[in-house]
């Protein structure tokens, strides 16, 4: 039986009113509402429910003073102005969770020892996760302003020193400054992207 689907509101909420956001109003964002956002998105799927995502929500002065030295000109001003930027990484040893995440088979076997598969999982899920943060924030009322534009190795370095954790992208999550938005780029039409066999 088909599920109720979301309405037009919700839709243009998620997908055809959403923007990548350059500028915030300076509305703080609760840690309460932090939580809510994870609490949606751990409930997407990962393959074997690996979960393998960690979030670093950098919402104090401090800590994105820590972040400023990686953040190239171009990325600075709408990264320091931002509430709060999330800084999506994944855990390389994500697999040592799988026997409480996973217990009806022996799923940590399949990647010890599997250093290619261990960062092809990783990488491939803890990006869906990093997704399925942005349609959670949105769908809270939240704007979103995701980047690959920085240091890798300095975010590694300042915030996961011990190397289990490695940084995937940012994200600047707040209430958006409409007026700083570029006009919105083309897209693809069906039959440019898809092939239905």
């Amino acid at each position: 039986m088909p599920r109720s689907a979301l309405d037009d509101t919700g839709l243009d909420l998620l997908f055809r009113d959403a923007r990548t956001q350059n500028s915030w109003h300076p509305e703080p964002v609760s840690d309460d509402t932090l939580h809510k956002i994870f609490d949606l998105l751990k409930m997407a799927p990962t393959s074997a429910n690996c979960s393998p995502a960690r979030f670093v929500f950098v919402a104090t002065p401090e800590g994105k003073e820590k972040l400023r030295p990686a953040l190239p000109a171009g990325n600075l001003d709408k990264t320091m102005s931002a509430p709060v930027t999330v800084i999506i990484a994944h855990d390389m040893r994500f697999y040592e969770h799988l026997p409480e995440l996973f217990p009806h088979t022996d799923a940590k076997a399949w990647f010890t020892g599997n250093d290619d598969l261990v960062t092809e999982t990783a990488l491939r899920n803890g990006t869906l996760q990093g997704g399925y943060l942005m349609m959670a924030a949105r769908s809270l009322g939240l704007d979103c302003g995701p980047m690959s534009g920085f240091d890798v190795d300095m975010v590694n370095t300042t915030f996961f020193p011990d190397g289990r954790f490695k940084v995937n992208f940012l994200c600047n999550i707040g209430y958006g400054d409409d007026k700083s938005v570029h006009p919105r780029g083309p897209r693809f039409d069906f039959h440019q992207a898809c092939e239905v066999i």
